[in-house]
């Protein structure tokens, strides 16, 4: 039986649309919770401190959108580890949390952890926040060289950056691409951490992806999706990427 890798949509797209004009549309959580009634697995959420997209409102309004409608499903904030984004995480207590090393005036995240380097630092979030009952992933490189220091924060999950396979349209520097995600899952495999994976991944690349990585348990998608519900509404959106991660759609 084909496996499933779970889908959880990033409506940070959505947020920056919205916020193109001082108005409550497109809202967040309404295409947040069509996403879900089309089967989603969760929803992902990256605020940055300027809330040039998601708001610190939204995170709570989602974050209760969930817990009374969708209670089996999966709550996601991204971010720094700051002092003010480790408190709204304490406050909004998201089932995950996924640590990433972007600046704060980066436009997206576009590398990951140097697990080494970072190593105190990491130890010491993972600890704070698996502590208080939230997951936390780490925003990896495909590196499998980095899945050791990963592992010796803690963390339970690793996200695989997925950028330069997404953007690369060589077939060989795909194939090369892919490769190095491959051998990134199976490390963090071995290793006994979960393993995830985000960017630039869409309905022509996310299939292959699958097939040669059958280990990555979940995807985190936003940019393409919101791109593609342009084309196909939300909802049929959604069934599309979910038939693209292996997960039945009746």
């Amino acid at each position: 039986m084909t496996s499933i890798t779970k889908l959880s949509v990033n409506v940070n797209a959505i947020a920056q649309l919205r916020n193109r004009r001082n108005l409550p549309w497109p809202s967040v959580t309404g295409l947040s919770r069509i996403a879900l009634e089309a089967g989603a697995y969760g929803i992902t959420v990256h605020p940055r401190p300027d809330e040039r997209h998601i708001r610190r409102t939204d995170v709570f309004e989602l974050r209760d959108m969930l817990r009374a409608d969708w209670p089996g499903k999966e709550f996601n904030i991204e971010g720094y580890p700051t002092e003010d984004f480790l408190a709204l995480c304490e406050a909004a207590r998201p089932d995950q949390v996924t640590l990433v090393p972007d600046e704060p005036g980066q436009s997206t995240s576009d590398h990951g952890w140097d697990c080494v380097r970072n190593q105190d630092l990491l130890r010491a979030v993972v600890d704070r926040m698996q502590g208080q009952g939230m997951r936390v992933s780490l925003f990896l490189d495909a590196d499998w060289t980095q899945v050791a220091s990963a592992s010796r924060t803690g963390a339970k999950r690793i996200e695989i950056y997925t950028g330069p396979y997404g953007h690369t349209f060589d077939p060989a520097a795909k194939a090369r691409r892919l490769d190095e995600i491959v051998l990134t899952a199976e490390a963090a495999d071995a290793a006994a951490m979960a393993v995830n994976a985000g960017h630039d991944l869409t309905l022509d690349n996310l299939p292959p992806l699958k097939a040669r990585a059958p280990l990555i348990a979940e995807v985190s998608i936003g940019h393409a999706i919101t791109a593609d519900a342009l084309l196909y509404g939300m909802a049929e959106t959604i069934r599309r990427y979910r038939a693209a991660c292996g997960d039945p759609v009746g």
